[in-house]
């Protein structure tokens, strides 16, 4: 390794994502990357290809892996066979994998949003006036959908899951850099998910967040919990982002953005130290 180790920075700045600005975080993080760092940015389609000649490389805004899934798998597996450090690691339990953690926190009894995939596990749902349905593969809500109880009959289960509507008080996430919690935001307005603002978490929150972080048992990496709050004031897991989770960093003091940075920084040298 050399005396300024170098990363390969894969991000999608031209990536229309919906309420963010995946280029300007990036902008911002890379600035900060640099000065401790030797430092390139790719598009997600040419990590594969480009990866060889860098120490590690850090999967970022990259966008959802569904417009280039192929590619992706093939990314995953070169980096593997070639013993290529990738931050996030590869061995991430939740959306990395897929949606299969959502199941699997439902069967274990966690705060979780419920969640079935078989016709013969409906019954298990807590019984709403409306179902979300969405691909299993599924990302950045894209194929979202909600239907009425009668309708979920008639689903092609294996590629959909399936949840209960929940008539949540407010979204909110919190944000990891390895197990370090950096800051929390959320969205008061259930109608405007990317209207964010900052959130000070209870001690009962943090332990909330927690849970899910080492349950994922990865040592290295940033991490977003997503829940909701419900009306009985429990929250519960939405979704547990440890692939490119976007950090809303324009949504936070600088002072906040400024520590955020450079505990990645910390993160990524005891990465590559490991």
């Amino acid at each position: 390794m050399s005396a300024r180790p170098r990363l390969l920075y894969v991000t999608d700045l031209a990536y229309p994502a919906r309420g963010r600005r995946y280029g300007d975080e990036d902008v911002h993080l890379t600035a900060r990357l640099r000065r401790s760092f030797d430092l390139a940015l790719c598009h997600p389609l040419d990590a594969a290809a480009l990866m060889d000649g860098f120490d590690a490389v850090v999967v970022r805004n990259s966008g959802p892996v569904l417009a280039y899934q192929k590619e992706y798998e093939a990314f995953r597996e070169q980096a593997r066979a070639r013993g290529t450090r990738v931050y996030n690691p590869l061995h991430g339990r939740a959306d990395m994998a897929g949606k299969q953690y959502l199941l699997d926190l439902t069967a274990a009894g966690h705060p979780v949003i419920p969640t079935a995939d078989r016709p013969e596990d409906l019954h298990r749902l807590p019984e709403a006036a409306e179902y979300a349905v969405k691909p299993k593969a599924g990302a950045d809500s894209i194929g979202l959908r909600f239907v009425p109880y009668e309708e979920l009959a008639g689903l092609t289960y294996g590629e959909v899951l399936v949840q209960p509507r929940v008539d949540f008080r407010y979204e909110v996430s919190f944000y990891f850099v390895d197990d370090l919690f950096q800051y929390a935001l959320y969205a008061p307005d259930p109608e405007r998910r990317w209207v964010l603002e900052p959130y000070e978490p209870t001690a009962d929150d943090l332990a909330f967040a927690r849970r899910f972080i080492d349950w994922n048992t990865l040592d290295h990496g940033i991490q977003r919990v997503d829940a909701c709050r419900a009306p009985d004031g429990e929250l519960l897991l939405v979704e547990l982002e440890d692939l490119n989770p976007y950090l809303s960093l324009d949504r936070v003091p600088e002072p906040v953005r400024e520590r955020f940075a450079d505990n990645l920084v910390d993160s990524l040298h005891r990465f590559l130290a490991a």
